[in-house]
């Protein structure tokens, strides 16, 4: 019979099989909670369905209540400032009834955005889940909303006709380039709001702000055609949600396209998804504690 005491002299004890999980911080997980997100579609393409019905429940119109209030909005600030600025009402009324359309959801995808983790915390306690599934009911919600939106849109175009052309066909990367932006500003601001709570009214505080600094209700081109104020008219450009407006508003309207909105979109995107991700990397497994 052998014994251990037997075995060769230098041979090393076999060490034990340790499995390759990834840390709390790592690339593998924060884009995996993406990935699993993104395969959930069934259930929080039901809970975003569920939240616009539960808003306008027991209502008659139910979510044309959408359509209706934001005709309404946009036809009395179209008659109004067009008055004032004496504007050409069938050019005027769709240009501000259109910047409130994209304005609407870049303003949904912000303010809900501040609080999209806050507003989950009982999910996000109890249902094991990854974050980024909340983050797309709130896209899927803001894009029924649009959708419904879109009906002043269309009515517009059939009052007042546009010379629509092959650029329409630009408003679907334009909308797509509005849903990944809106993604990654509902991550960053998300994280940092369920950590520090003073961020959300902040947020309201500036978009409201925002909202008189785009050109929805003034029109940006006016101003550069005066030469008395075209030099100050181009510091509007600072403003990013100017360029988010411009490149949807533009193939809308039948507008000559102006890509350098284009590109500076396309800057704010790559910067800001690669701004989320890392804090998706590095606090995704705080938030929990943190809600």
């Amino acid at each position: 019979m052998t014994t251990g005491d037997d075995r060769a002299e230098g041979a090393t004890p076999a060490r034990p099989v340790v499995a390759d999980v990834p840390g709390s911080r790592s690339w593998r997980r924060a884009f995996g909670d993406l990935r699993q997100g993104w395969q959930q579609r069934p259930l929080w393409g039901y809970l975003g369905w569920q939240d616009i019905k539960q808003r306008y429940r027991r209502s008659v119109l139910g979510p044309l209540w959408v359509s209706i209030s934001m005709a309404v909005i946009a036809t009395a600030m179209g008659i109004l400032y067009g008055a004032l600025f004496q504007m050409d009402l069938p050019t005027f009324l769709p240009y501000v009834a259109t910047g409130l359309l994209i304005w609407n959801f870049v303003n949904g995808c912000i303010l809900e955005g501040s609080e999209v983790f806050i507003a989950n915390e009982g999910l996000i306690k109890f249902l094991p889940a990854p974050l980024s599934l909340h983050v797309y009911r709130l896209l899927w919600r803001q894009t029924l909303f649009f959708a419904h939106n879109l009906v002043v849109w269309v009515v517009l175009m059939v009052i007042f006709p546009h010379p629509l052309g092959a650029s329409l066909l630009l408003t679907i990367p334009a909308f797509a380039l509005l849903l990944v932006n809106g993604a990654w500003i509902a991550v960053l601001t998300g994280i940092v709001a369920t950590r520090f709570r003073d961020i959300p009214p902040i947020i309201a505080s500036l978009t409201q702000l925002l909202f008189f600094m785009t050109p929805i209700v003034w029109q940006y081109d006016t101003l550069l055609r005066n030469p008395a104020v075209a030099e100050r008219a181009r510091l509007a450009e600072v403003n990013p949600v100017l360029h988010f407006v411009e490149i949807m508003r533009q193939p809308l309207l039948g507008q000559p396209i102006v890509w350098r909105h284009w590109y500076v979109v396309g800057v704010i995107t790559v910067v800001g998804c690669a701004t989320a991700l890392v804090f998706l990397r590095n606090y995704r497994s705080r938030v929990a504690y943190w809600v």
